[in-house]
């Protein structure tokens, strides 16, 4: 196939990634307060939307790490070619769409990880992989990042009760507190969620986009990606969260624990300085995984509130499954497509039919903002001029 034609499908392969990686990961900074009614559904996911947009221009070291740090490239190490960078595309994508069809909040990340390595080690052979940064910058931060985010949310919440906290002034009992000022306060931290995920996730895209051209002679090995390249990243990881992964949605903000506005609050702030440090550092973290430690550790820093832990076995499993499947994808396609035009074709043919399929499925039970949240009171947004006088007692727990 031309190098050219085969450049653009790749890149066309990495926007359509880009896309599911947005709609994947809207949960991540929207669940909880959709869950604790902080912002009515549809209104969250384009404000989530408008955030990523924005978070996708503030920062590029996430994509320097993708571009040149995990898969060697150039001729002082391994020149990869664009059909195993498809290859490995085709795996990410397969798992996402899976993920996404069960309600898992899977890494899109490391989707993206288990791809490349997969179609890396398949077409080239193991040198061609740099364990030393998959380790430093991709391993160890998705063991560290959720439990340090958990720590963070669980401490947080504590604080948030102890400071808000009321007692009779004559039987020292203890008293109902209506908290709805975190309902407000989530509106500010969600939104920094989102901002914050612009920065990391949108990066990956641009990182593949910068390896395919690299691999095609069209970039220099080591350069950053271009204007072009973040502005396309940009507008396609917007767009697939405005479309709104409503089945990861409801098992984030109602699958793992009761949500209350004071732990979404703590939660979304916990999430959202774990990814914002992780950015500026370069490590391409795994937001999903952040988010659902962040939901845990402020779901066990409210007295009272239990995890449901099945749920969150399902999502650990997912976890620990999701950069082994998708090599495993991504190294069966680049068998397909080491025979030539015709194999490039099979793959692509043979990935959009699994796509397409996993969609009819949906629309069998199909989960959208008027049946995403099913818990007590979280329908009712935020509103500003009614909020002046008294609260609501069941929802502002």
């Amino acid at each position: 196939m031309d190098i050219t034609a085969m450049i653009a499908l790749v890149i066309a392969l990495a926007l359509f990634f880009d896309f599911t990686n947005g709609f994947h990961d809207t949960a991540n900074a929207m669940a909880t307060p959709i869950a604790t009614g902080a912002i009515a559904p549809r209104t969250a996911v384009a404000l989530a939307a408008a955030l990523n947009l924005v978070g996708a221009f503030l920062s590029t070291e996430v994509a320097k790490t993708i571009s040149g740090g995990i898969i060697r490239e150039g001729a002082a190490g391994v020149h990869i070619t664009p059909e195993i960078i498809f290859a490995g595309l085709i795996g990410a994508v397969v798992w996402n769409m899976f993920t996404w069809l069960r309600g898992l909040p899977s890494s899109s990340s490391h989707a993206l990880f288990g791809g490349l390595i997969g179609a890396a080690v398949v077409g080239i052979g193991l040198f061609s992989v740099n364990f030393v940064t998959v380790l430093s910058k991709v391993i160890i931060p998705a063991l560290a990042a959720p439990l340090i985010a958990g720590l963070s949310a669980w401490i947080c919440t504590r604080l948030a009760y102890a400071v808000t906290a009321r007692r009779d002034s004559e039987t020292g009992k203890k008293l109902h507190q209506g908290r709805a000022g975190f309902r407000v306060g989530q509106i500010f931290t969600s939104s920094l969620v989102a901002l914050s995920h612009g920065t990391n996730d949108a990066q990956k895209t641009m990182g593949i986009i910068t390896l395919v051209l690299v691999a095609g002679g069209l970039q220099t090995p080591g350069s950053g990606p271009q204007w072009w390249v973040i502005v396309a990243c940009a507008a396609a990881i917007g767009l697939g969260t405005y479309a709104g992964g409503w089945r990861i949605i409801r098992t984030v903000g109602t699958g793992l624990t009761e949500v209350r506005p004071a732990q979404g609050f703590a939660s979304e702030a916990s999430t959202a300085a774990a990814i914002l440090a992780s950015s500026h550092l370069g490590f391409a973290l795994s937001t999903t995984q952040v988010t659902s430690g962040s939901v845990i550790g402020s779901g066990l820093g409210r007295s009272g509130t239990s995890i449901r832990w099945g749920t969150a076995a399902r999502i650990v499993v997912g976890w620990i499954l999701t950069l082994p499947a998708a090599a495993v994808v991504g190294g069966a396609a680049t068998l397909v497509v080491g025979l030539g035009p015709f194999g490039v074709v099979a793959v692509a043919v043979i990935g959009i039919a699994a796509i397409a399929w996993m969609f009819v499925l949906n629309r069998r039970e199909r989960v959208s903002h008027h049946n995403v949240v099913e818990v007590e009171e979280a329908g009712d947004a935020v509103s500003f001029p009614a909020r002046r006088t008294g609260t609501r007692n069941g929802g502002n727990r």
